[in-house]
């Protein structure tokens, strides 16, 4: 590898060359933390240096020779076709411009000589144009208006991204920080000084083919590049400037990782995660390679063995405009849709309450490269997650680690695989998720037998995620509006506004009577489904501890579930009659409430789970 290391002070690294910002470099995206952390590493070393010398009657140009340098890290750079990119440091060498333009604005409120001399640093001449030496070329009109002062720094222009929003606001950082900091012109003349002859910084210039090694291992000051910017520099740094320019790779990479990303921070990593495992992993012992380190594992011999991207320009762009391209859209149509509620992907929208994010992968392995069946994969596969997990739940079967084993081997057999033969696929592991659970063959995957006891062994979230699907059942039906959002029901859990788990019969001897004062049998029976409703946080709180008939009362203009334990629910409402005819239904109002009522209500709540989900 050819490196040529070169130390320089800034007088020296902003002279008279345009530094062009590589594909490989991230956007600008320092924040007010390191751009103080820096200024307060600068300034503490300046302000010693000054203190000691300050009153010296040397000329100051020579004076600041006697300061100590001070060491900034180092920047790594590339030349091709005669024009100097910046591969690591650009972060670094932004802001120290930015605080270069601060002090040129400082040097016309001190009228000072200097302001020529720290202009130069800024931009200069490169060829027939006055060029700035750090080239963020799109946002160049942001660059100009902080180099002019503009007044009102509010009202430039920052819609060319974040880039140009941050350049904005840490110059503000920076304004009042150097504002506070030097008060009056010696002071000021001396920190130029110090600034632009004894800050050092090491170059590092390296061949092209170096550049994809170099990159992975070195970092910003203290600011670890993410595994996707490692890898965008490994594949983009495959291909020619010229054809990457040519085809918008840089482009379409950015514009995906931010589609993504928009969703949540970083959250094009787990696009990655979730694609190759969708893609390779066939045990959860294998899914488990496929972890932050996906940059590495992408060129490995399996993985290339497919890809073939290690030193293969023609595939990594064909990788970048297909493959990428289509998954991570998809991946990002599935966010959306587990975060916005609709008709049409309601099941994924249902998977996200349930938190089973086993969706991605699961969709990501089933689709192909523009998959005509996409959007029925969806639909299928959202669907049949959402029924593996709800009735392996509700008839007591459910283990976290069988079912996460169960979901790669899962994967693995719908992979690429059409439509018609992915839903088998889902009932052959809910028969054998159950079998397993049960020590006996199942035959059926849907049992009132096994569903009998369902409720004390259930979490608190899939309780409620259970009552807001039964409550959205009868809403639908009988053509009513939802009272309350899924979300709220499932998961609003707050004092006032949050939804919890109501036992019917309360903690008193008037109930404990019907179970003959068995407080093992009444707790179990209590807490089966049938037993149980969910009420808002004040309606819970008020009806505590009542006599049955008093929480009647407490139910009325609560949730549809609760109101059909009461007279009122039946009158003169012909959808829910037609909702019970049309489902064979047993509702009926309940005055009395004890075993034989509970039982009726857990039976009904079984035929209704079986209209959601069997």
């Amino acid at each position: 590898m050819d490196v040529s290391p070169d130390k320089q002070n800034l007088d020296q690294v902003f002279a008279n060359t345009t530094y062009y910002i590589d594909f490989y470099q991230r956007q600008y995206k320092w924040d007010d933390v390191p751009v103080k952390r820096l200024l307060d590493d600068i300034f503490y070393k300046f302000s010693v240096e000054y203190k000691q010398y300050k009153d010296n009657e040397i000329e100051l140009e020579k004076l600041v020779e006697k300061y100590s340098w001070y060491y900034l890290n180092t920047y790594v750079t590339n030349v091709v076709e005669g024009k100097r990119f910046v591969v690591d440091g650009q972060q670094r060498l932004t802001t120290l411009t930015l605080i270069m333009i601060k002090l040129l604005h400082l040097a016309e409120q001190f009228e000072s000589d200097l302001k020529d001399w720290i202009s130069g640093k800024i931009a200069g001449q490169s060829g027939f144009k006055k060029e700035f030496w750090m080239n963020h070329e799109i946002h160049k009109p942001t660059m100009q208006a902080l180099f002019d002062d503009i007044e009102d720094k509010k009202s430039i222009d920052t819609s060319s991204g974040i880039t140009a929003v941050n350049m904005v606001n840490n110059y503000n950082i920076i304004s009042s920080y150097l504002d506070r900091e030097i008060s009056e012109k010696h002071k000021f003349e001396s920190f130029v000084f110090f600034f632009l002859r004894r800050l050092v910084l090491i170059n590092l210039n390296v061949e092209q083919t170096d550049v994809p090694m170099v990159f992975e291992v070195i970092n910003d000051r203290g600011v670890r590049l993410k595994s996707y910017e490692i890898l965008k520099g490994k594949l983009l740094g495959e291909i020619d400037k010229e054809e990457l320019d040519n085809l918008r790779l840089n482009e379409l990479w950015e514009e995906q990782v931010d589609k993504v990303n928009k969703h949540k921070e970083d959250e094009i990593d787990n696009f990655f995660i979730y694609y190759l495992r969708s893609r390779f992993a066939n045990t959860i012992g294998e899914a488990r390679n496929y972890d932050r380190d996906y940059h590495r594992i992408i060129f490995t011999p399996e993985i290339n063995k497919e890809f073939k991207l290690l030193h293969n320009p023609k595939a990594v762009k064909g990788f970048l405009q297909n493959e990428f391209k289509y998954f991570s859209n998809l991946y990002s149509k599935i966010y959306i849709y587990s975060n916005n509620p609709s008709d049409e992907f309601a099941h994924v929208y249902y998977n996200r309450l349930n938190e089973m994010d086993s969706q991605f992968l699961l969709i990501l392995s089933a689709c192909t490269l523009n998959d005509h069946e996409e959007t029925e994969k969806i639909k299928l596969i959202s669907y049949n997650v959402d029924r593996l997990f709800s009735l392996l739940q509700l008839q007591r079967s459910y283990d976290s680690n069988d079912f996460n084993v169960a979901i790669y081997k899962l994967s693995s057999e719908i992979r690429d695989k059409p439509v018609d033969e992915i839903g088998g696929v889902f009932n052959k592991y809910l028969l054998q998720l159950l079998s397993d659970a049960r020590g006996v063959q199942n035959s059926k995957v849907y049992s009132y037998g096994i569903f009998k006891d369902t409720g004390i062994e259930l979490s608190k979230r899939f309780k409620r995620y259970f009552f807001a699907r039964i409550e959205e059942f009868i809403a639908k039906n009988t053509n009513l509006n939802m009272k309350h959002s899924l979300y709220d029901l499932v998961a609003n859990t707050g004092a006032v506004n949050g939804f919890h788990i109501e036992h019917i019969l309360a903690q008193n001897d008037e109930n404990k009577i019907h179970f003959d004062d068995d407080e093992e049998l009444f707790e179990r029976e209590r807490n089966r489904l049938g037993g149980l409703l969910l009420l808002k946080g004040k309606d819970n709180i008020s009806s505590n501890n009542e006599i049955y008939l008093n929480k009647l009362k407490t139910y009325a203009n609560t949730l549809y579930w609760n109101e059909t334990l009461r007279e009122d629910a039946y009158k003169s409402k012909l959808d829910f009659t037609k909702m019970i005819e049309t489902y064979k239904l047993s509702f009926r109002p309940i005055n009395e409430f004890g075993p034989a009522e509970l039982e009726e209500r857990h039976k009904l709540l079984f035929d209704m789970a079986r209209n959601i989900w069997e």
